[in-house]
């Protein structure tokens, strides 16, 4: 998968080597769905996955590759004014793309219920039971103001789980170090035609539809 690039002032100092990339790279395209878009009903129903998937994702795809074509002419011409302006689109469509890939494995018409193993352990480990994790990380959701997501993360640093939102599409991981294990997308796309809104009601029964098996490879994996 080509790398994404978004831009702070922590990363700044490291972006003169991978940019280079972009003169090469292939376009981004818009995943598969692992299942169809009515698998998730009656908890989220099938138009909005078909709306959610192949618009709202879809358009940040378009976007990024765009936004990244326009980058490689800045690139090429030294133009850095443009390189400055192109970064918020860049962080924007490639954050809303990430998020989403990440969204639709997190999720599955066999999920629900609670996690298992490893994964479990250390849940009870850094929130103190599961239902106590749930509970935060429903209301860090409940409480992202305007649009953005709730996130299960990992700190590699620090050896834990860690529970965060972000604003808008920014992505987890470039915006704050965790390694996304968990999204929970709180865009009103993600649920009003279903649960107008009320996001409560759509953060409960989302848990219904979580894919532990997922979460769990995706913690196994960042902590390697």
């Amino acid at each position: 998968m080509t790398t994404f690039f978004f831009f702070s002032s922590r990363s700044s100092a490291k972006l003169t080597a991978p940019l280079g990339c972009l003169v090469s790279r292939q376009k981004h395209t818009l995943p598969d769905l692992p299942y169809d878009y009515g698998a998730l009903e009656p908890h989220i129903n099938a138009e909005i996955m078909q709306l959610h998937h192949s618009k709202h994702h879809a358009t940040y795809v378009n976007n990024l590759n765009v936004a990244e074509e326009k980058y490689k002419e800045a690139l090429a011409k030294g133009d850095v004014t443009a390189q400055v302006s192109l970064q918020p689109a860049l962080k924007f469509n490639g954050g809303g793309h990430i998020n989403h890939t990440i969204f639709w494995t997190n999720l599955s018409p066999n999920g629900g219920g609670e996690p298992k193993g490893e994964l479990m352990e250390a849940i009870k480990r850094d929130f103190g039971s599961f239902a106590n994790f749930k509970e935060k990380l429903t209301a860090v959701s409940v409480g992202v103001q305007g649009s953005g997501w709730g996130w299960l993360g990992y700190n590699k640093e620090q050896g834990r789980l860690q529970i965060a939102a972000c604003a808008n599409q920014d992505p987890l991981q470039g915006t704050t170090g965790l390694i996304p294990l968990l999204g929970i997308d709180v865009w009103e796309h993600a649920y009003y035609l279903q649960y107008k809104n009320v996001r409560p009601d759509y953060l409960k029964a989302i848990w219904n539809v979580i894919n532990w098996e997922n979460v769990s490879s995706r913690y196994a994996t960042s902590k390697k």
